[in-house]
């Protein structure tokens, strides 16, 4: 494989910021291993090893850390957050919000709660999947997001919550749910490939967050997201989820791919991907057909590894590589403008360390909710800051 040309930057909310936000992930999911297809019950999805990857990745110089859901066996997201937020520094956290799953008055409160614990540090990860044991036609899904979404902004940016749509109608004081984020709340990020995605993300999303392709089929969704923003007189930053593997030579990472690989069953590979709750989305289908194009070691372009899409579903590719190749091809995502970055490895916890110590002292690091200008400077005026009712 040859290094293809630098694609264009493509137009983004932070287009003249340098650096991006570097983030780890919180196994919280049942989805900690040291071989791929075989469980470690020392890597459980428990409170003890995900808040000790949490502590970890903030100690490291993380910029924020990305909290799922779901309903496999793991932990909720929004509890752990809770119960990790006194436990961090200066790390932020994104946290994954199923829609549709809380009441959107409560959500407001619980996000604001939990943004207050943060000082400000929280993001959120808009979700539109089918809600565990429902099955409904994406347009529905992203319909019922959509109002939300605009229920949290009314109550993060207006005095009153006035909303009439077709799944909820209120009106309600939105004193109680005001953010410790200023200037429209926390920021929301959001990843679907779905025109009624790439809709609603335009619309009303600020990152748009991507699994990892090709960096041509990257850009030309770049392209489409920045062209139906611009339609609504809008920008958005992009991300992208990928896994990571670094080690002090090429040689080295290639080996610890290798053998994430060396004992796994493909029927139960197979199992793993289809048990997922998103495991018929179309990310996932584009995921399947980026490692069928792959070659005979998984490589779909240089460092872009897609052997570990082979035993787990969603994100299913990985850079690998020596400290040098990480950056360089870190460096291009950047010229194309992503500002975003949300790694992972296996073992959590170690591959933090490898990063961290071999990638991270290269790269500028920001926090998105600060270049966007949402935190403020002294604690805001809100009834959670100032501990008195309105």
């Amino acid at each position: 494989m040859h290094s293809k040309p630098i694609l264009p930057a493509v137009e983004c909310t932070s287009s003249t910021v340098d650096g991006s936000e570097i983030s780890w992930f919180a196994p919280l999911c049942n989805g900690d291993d040291d071989f791929l297809g075989l469980r470690n019950p020392a890597y459980k999805s428990n409170w003890e090893n995900t808040s000790e990857i949490a502590r970890t990745a903030d100690r490291l110089g993380f910029r924020n850390m990305l909290c799922p859901s779901s309903y496999q066996v793991g932990q909720d997201t929004l509890s752990f957050a809770a119960a990790v937020a006194p436990q961090l520094e200066q790390m932020n956290l994104l946290t994954a919000i199923r829609c549709g799953e809380v009441h959107p008055p409560m959500l407001a409160r619980a996000l604001a709660t939990l943004d207050h614990l943060l000082k400000g540090r929280l993001t959120i990860n808009i979700i539109s999947s089918d809600l565990p044991g429902l099955k409904e036609p994406s347009e529905t899904r992203y319909a019922r997001s959509k109002e939300v979404i605009e229920i949290l902004k009314q109550a993060w940016a207006q005095d009153y919550i006035d909303y009439q749509g077709y799944f909820y109608q209120f009106q309600l004081d939105s004193s109680p749910v005001k953010p410790y984020q200023q200037n429209g709340g926390p920021l929301l990020y959001f990843g679907g490939y779905s025109p009624a995605g790439i809709e609603l993300c335009a619309q009303h999303c600020d990152v748009y967050l991507m699994w990892p392709e090709t960096q041509e089929k990257i850009h030309q969704l770049m392209t489409t997201l920045s062209l139906k923003a611009a339609s609504y007189g809008r920008t958005v930053d992009f991300g992208l989820r990928v896994h990571v593997i670094v080690r002090e030579t090429e040689a080295e990472a290639k080996a610890y791919a290798e053998s994430l690989l060396s004992k796994l069953d493909l029927e139960k590979g197979t199992e793993i991907r289809e048990r997922a709750q998103d495991a018929k989305s179309l990310g996932v289908a584009r995921q399947a057909e980026m490692r069928s194009l792959s070659d005979k070691d998984f490589f779909v372009e240089p460092h872009l590894w897609t052997g570990i899409g082979l035993a787990r579903s969603g994100c299913g590719a990985a850079l690998v590589g020596n400290p040098e190749q990480i950056v360089a091809k870190i460096k291009s995502y950047q010229q194309m403008g992503i500002r975003s970055f949300i790694f992972s490895g296996y073992p959590h916890r170690q591959e933090a360390e490898y990063f961290a110590r071999l990638v991270l002292p290269h790269l500028m690091t920001i926090s998105l909710p600060e270049i966007h200008g949402r935190i403020p400077i002294h604690p805001p005026n809100t009834p959670l800051a100032r501990g008195i009712r309105l």
